[in-house]
Formats: structure tokens, sequence, C-alpha cells
């Protein structure tokens, strides 16, 4: 350890990893030294003495003067950040009840935004017309949609021709760490449709639950996001610069209830957009995983028009989280909204809320953190009509330790 926040880095992932005796789903992702993961299973620290001692670790870096460099004031800020989350973190497992709005603030650095009803009403009148018929809206999309079902005998087909196409665009403009690679594997029981875990040194293991129906647009959008430029990209890249080149040890752990997810899964729903334009990716479609999925692409222009539509309901679900969460819903109130407002079919709104039982607040990271890695990436000159300067931006982004409120 050369500097005192190297001394706190250790620290804080050592907190990580001892919370992770507690609580399974806090860590993510390691790949420091072996020992200090021996360590910490073999002597379960006390709750109360992680807290105590991230709160002795952010009273350190308070007295340390903020850099004048800005990747090293990303970094101080980032350890501030990140420390004061595992404490909060800490006291949720305590016990300690915080509503939809204070979690997300205190976990994730971020505040959600809240959307009437009327809000979702007018984009289902909008989709409605769409898919023209009787009958509810949800049952006219649920019918329509399963024309799109991604057979199980073909989806591992479908899905790696995803992946290599997400990862031939990714490497015309991000140079990936040498030998980089992952494997995929299908699961069930799972309260998530798809999941990256990082092994390090490049490496992941990328997981689908086929519990539920796939649909044809999910293998671009899991390709993406699980994969190129998504998590795979981002934890390689953060462990190439930061870990293996500069050293910087906090980066060897994912604390999973931290505000590293927002950027984590807002820059992977947002490379979905990076990596293929609108018409590009309906081309793809159409012409590549249609085929391969054995459906029919005459209809791929109106589903993909659907999709568009569909993605701005995605707030729909974060309503439904608020609510369940603060007791305004039950879990049966909660599925029937997503089934009216985010148009899930009566299984996968279920799924859904076991979602939120086991993450909480975390659906805020997927939708809040593609609109605020959007907004600063075109802010920097990443728009659409400047491809190259918009990889750049976001390469940029995902090699960083910059925190959601660095977004704003």
């Amino acid at each position: 350890m050369n500097t005192p926040y190297d001394r706190i880095a250790e620290a804080y992932v050592k907190l990580v990893l001892a919370v992770g005796q507690h609580d399974t789903d806090s860590v993510d992702a390691f790949y420091g030294p072996p020992e200090w993961a021996a360590t910490a299973k073999s002597a379960k620290r006390p709750a109360e003495s992680i807290h105590t001692e991230a709160s002795a670790l952010l009273s350190d870096l308070e007295k340390l003067p903020l850099p004048s460099e800005e990747i090293l004031r990303l970094r101080h800020q980032y350890l501030q950040k990140q420390l004061s989350s595992l404490r909060t973190r800490v006291e949720i497992l305590g016990g300690r009840h915080l509503s939809f709005d204070d979690e997300a603030a205190a976990l994730y650095d971020a505040a959600p935004p809240t959307f009437p009803e009327e809000h979702f009403q007018s984009l289902i009148g909008e989709i409605a017309t769409i898919v023209p018929g009787n009958g509810p809206v949800p049952e006219r999309i649920e019918q329509f949609r399963r024309k799109f079902i991604i057979p199980t005998h073909r989806l591992d087909a479908v899905f790696l021709a995803a992946i290599d196409e997400c990862r031939s665009r990714t490497k015309k403009h991000i140079p990936l760490p040498p030998g980089e690679s992952f494997r995929v594997e299908y699961v069930t029981n799972k309260s998530w449709s798809g999941y990256n875990w990082y092994q390090g040194q490049s490496r992941s293991l990328i997981q689908m639950n086929t519990d539920l129906p796939i649909f044809l647009e999910r293998a671009i959008d899991l390709a993406a996001h699980e994969g190129y430029p998504g998590h795979h990209v981002y934890n390689s890249l953060l462990e190439r610069e930061l870990v293996r080149t500069r050293g910087w040890m906090e980066f060897s752990v994912y604390a999973l209830f931290s505000p590293q997810s927002l950027i984590a899964e807002g820059t992977a729903n947002f490379g979905i957009e990076v990596a293929f334009t609108a018409a590009e990716r309906l081309t793809f479609e159409r012409d590549v995983l249609f085929p391969l999925a054995g459906l029919d692409p005459s209809e791929a222009e109106r589903y993909a028009r659907l999709q568009s539509v569909i993605a701005r309901l995605t707030y729909a679900g974060n309503e439904a989280a608020r609510r369940y969460l603060d007791g305004a819903f039950t879990r049966e109130q909660a599925t029937d909204w997503l089934v009216r407002y985010a148009l899930m079919s009566p299984e996968r709104a279920m799924q859904r809320t076991r979602f939120f039982d086991q993450y909480r607040s975390y659906v805020i990271n997927y939708n809040l953190g593609q609109d605020l890695v959007k907004r600063y990436v075109e802010s920097r000159g990443g728009g659409a009509e400047n491809a190259e300067r918009r990889w750049q931006e976001f390469a940029q982004l995902i090699s960083s330790p910059r925190l959601p409120s660095g977004l704003r």
C-alpha cells in the first residue's frame, strides 16, 4: 500500500466481503487476493463491527484533501459513496426500513422519478393502435408477442449469434483485453432473466433463465447487456485500467447494492443502443435471428415498433416496486399493475415481484441508470448522429470510477 487511499481501498474490499457472509447477494464479483475471501469466510464479522469500521473509514476520507486531478478526485468520491452505501446496506440487513425512494438514494446515489398512472394509460393507448383488435390490450399484446418466442431447441444458436454480432461491433471501437472470454449456461428457478458472473482475468459466466419463454428481442438485449458492450466489457475494462494498471483494489470487488450498480446496469442497457441503431437492429434481427429462430420475418418491423413503445413503459415496473415495497400494494396488486401497465404476462409479472423481494429498489438501476448514462454521453457530444464519439464517451465512462451523481 503506497497511499492512504490504498489502505482505505483494501479495508473497503474486506468489508464488502464481510457483508457477503451475512448476505450472499451483496458480493456480485471478487477477483482480488484469495486469502482475503478465505479470511472473511473463516471469521464472520459481526454486522456492528462492519458498520463501525465503515464509519471510521469515511471519517478518514473526510480528513484527506480532495485531489486536484480528476481521476484521483473521482476515486476519492467513489470510495466515499461506496462506503456510505455499504453502511446503509448493513443497517437494512439489520432490520432498518427505508422507503423505496430513500433506499434508492442511500444505496445508489440517485433519486428515482415518479410517474402517475395516467402516464402509462396514455402509452397503452398508443400501443393499442399497433396491435388492433378486441379485448384488453395486455391480452392482445401477449397473444401477438407469442408469435416471437424462440423455440427452446433454437435458443443457443440464436443467443450465440447475437453475442457474436455484439462482440464484433464492440471490438471495432473498444480494444478488448487479450484472451477475454465468456461461457453461457441455461438455468431455472431465478428471479432474473439473465446474469453476468464476472470471474476476473476478463472471463465471465453468462447465465440465461429459461423459466419463462424467451422472446426474440431478448437475444440482442441479453447479449449486449450481459456481454458486449455491457457487463463483460465493463468489468474487463475496470480490471485492466483500474486494478491491473493503477493498482486500485477497490475495483476487485463488486458490491451489488451500491452506486456502482447504477453505472453498471445503466451502461449495459444503454450499450444496446450504442451497439445498434434502431435500423441496424431491425435488419440483423430480421435477416439473421428470425431465420435462426425459425420465425416469420415478415412481422419483424411491426414487432420492432411495438417493442420501441413498450420500452417507454419501463418505469411502470418502478412504480409497482415502489408501491409494493412501501406497503401500498399487495403482491397481487403489484402483479396486476405489471400486467396492465408493463404489459407482462401474469407469470412474468409474478416473477418480477420475486425480483422486488430479493433486490428491492435495485430496479431503478436499469431504466434510471440508462437515462442518466444516455444524457451524460450525449451531453459530451456522443449523440446518435456521431457514432464514433458515442463509442469513445461510452468506453471512457466504463473505464472510470464515475458515480451516478457525477452523471448529472
